[in-house]
């Protein structure tokens, strides 16, 4: 069985040997940004504790919204057992643990909910940047340089995928803000980066 590393270090390979000029959907589509669906507004529930959304949900700030089932967002660990109070006491459904770190939740109106608990040493500045970083439906958004690291470092297929969208559709500031925060955080990442950045461009042109 491959590692994480040997799986997303494959992963890149594919899409930089397979990616070719305008070889992905037609420009207009891919610089359209959406919120068709609507999710639970944890900010109410969770005050006075920040949160910021990721995973599925979070892409579509950075580029064409798609499908998912669930809402995924991050707080900080030290927030993990005040956070599990207010979902129960708001009438969330507990539903199991995250292997990851977290837990996973049924909305009273039937909507699920993965809230990671991260013990990052950035996951707090990330956070307080979500606050100013709004999605069209008014959530808060991890900014792109740590929502690209956090998928760098799962590794699935369609994290990879996501960053190469992303990367591609990012204007120059959020690029070096992304390069810099993978120097500070993975070093080790960054020529995986810039090959992940031009197959993202290549898609753009």
């Amino acid at each position: 069985m491959l590692t994480v590393d040997e799986r997303r270090s494959l992963l890149i390979d594919i899409i930089v040997r397979q990616q070719q000029p305008g070889s992905g959907s037609c420009k207009e589509f891919l610089l359209k940004r959406t919120a068709e669906m609507k999710w639970t507004d944890l900010t109410k529930i969770l005050s006075p504790i920040t949160w910021a959304v990721i995973g599925a949900v979070a892409t579509r700030h950075y580029m064409p919204e798609r499908t998912t089932k669930d809402l995924d967002c991050l707080i900080s660990s030290d927030d993990g057992n005040a956070a599990r109070e207010k979902f129960l006491a708001a009438g969330f459904e507990f539903q199991s643990e995250l292997t990851i770190g977290g837990s996973s939740w049924l909305t009273p109106d039937g909507k699920a909910i993965d809230v990671i608990e991260s013990r990052n040493e950035w996951v707090e500045e990330a956070i307080h940047q979500a606050q100013h970083n709004r999605d069209l439906q008014g959530l808060p958004i991890l900014p792109l340089q740590y929502l690209a690291l956090m998928k760098y470092q799962a590794g699935r297929p369609q994290d990879i995928a996501d960053i190469t969208r992303m990367l591609g559709q990012a204007n120059e500031t959020m690029l070096l803000a992304t390069r810099n925060t993978f120097l500070l955080w993975m070093p080790s990442a960054l020529k995986d980066l810039e090959s992940l950045i031009r197959a993202g461009k290549l898609e753009m042109l």
